[in-house]
């Protein structure tokens, strides 16, 4: 992590040219924790560090929302990624500056845990879509495609088995969800809780057009494993790349 903090402090003292490397474009992921700590972070940072290889974009890693969350700084960049963040993590100048950022037309991708990160913040709570409220355990499940029609959907069997951490949700936040993956709930053993509920409609994935941006999010990516997973990997892509660019994909 701390090539990636000099990298970042040497382009912002000098000045970016990102024509000038001619990636397609540059991603920061922010793994910053106020809470519960992923076992799996390294694992998704150095996954996405490869496929930025792979895509050809540019990462830079850090925790440390003071060199980042500013004008200056998150104007390098087309997509923040809140990988495994939890709690509160930005304070109040910090919040205003992503909210800027977001309104200026740029994108947001949230994994997993970023539905556990800032209840308090009602515009990023708007913004992920839906928060966790609790989880079973570790379980393979059944999931299911809402919409192939995505970038990184096409690498999915209309149903397939996985293996995750099956976060539970409340209601939609925002009115502009559009679901990418559910959860088939007869095929594991969710919370007492949950099968209480009415509604058996499970959300894992989902995007929205948000405040001038765009945000994409995916409950996927507990288990440190899953960041070896092609398919999973490829979903990730997709959302990374449709928030930085806004292209979007056809399955037919």
């Amino acid at each position: 992590m701390h090539r990636f903090r000099a990298w970042l402090l040497c382009i912002l003292a000098c000045g970016w040219s990102s024509s000038s490397i001619a990636q397609q474009f540059d991603v920061l992921l922010f793994t910053k924790t106020d809470g519960w700590h992923h076992e799996s972070i390294n694992a998704a940072v150095s996954a996405i560090e490869h496929l930025g290889k792979k895509h050809h974009f540019n990462v830079v890693w850090t925790e440390n929302a003071s060199l980042v969350f500013n004008d200056k700084a998150l104007a390098q960049f087309e997509v923040v990624v809140f990988l495994l963040t939890t709690g509160d993590v930005l304070n109040d100048e910090q919040q205003a500056a992503f909210e800027r950022y977001i309104r200026s037309g740029r994108g947001f991708v949230g994994v997993h845990s970023a539905a556990d990160t800032e209840y308090e913040w009602e515009w990023y709570t708007r913004m992920v879509g839906h928060m966790f409220v609790r989880h079973p355990p570790v379980q393979t499940a059944t999931v299911k495609v809402e919409d192939p029609d995505f970038p990184g959907m096409d690498r999915f069997a209309p149903r397939f088995l996985f293996t995750d951490e099956w976060y539970e949700f409340d209601a939609a936040r925002s009115q502009n969800l559009r679901y990418l993956l559910s959860l088939d709930e007869s095929t594991y053993e969710p919370t007492a809780a949950r099968r209480k509920e009415s509604s058996r409609f499970h959300p894992l994935s989902w995007y929205q057009e948000y405040d001038g941006g765009r945000a994409f999010y995916t409950a996927l990516g507990h288990l440190p494993a899953t960041y070896s997973d092609e398919s999973f990997l490829h979903h990730l892509y997709g959302g990374i790349y449709w928030a930085a660019t806004g292209r979007g994909f056809k399955s037919r």
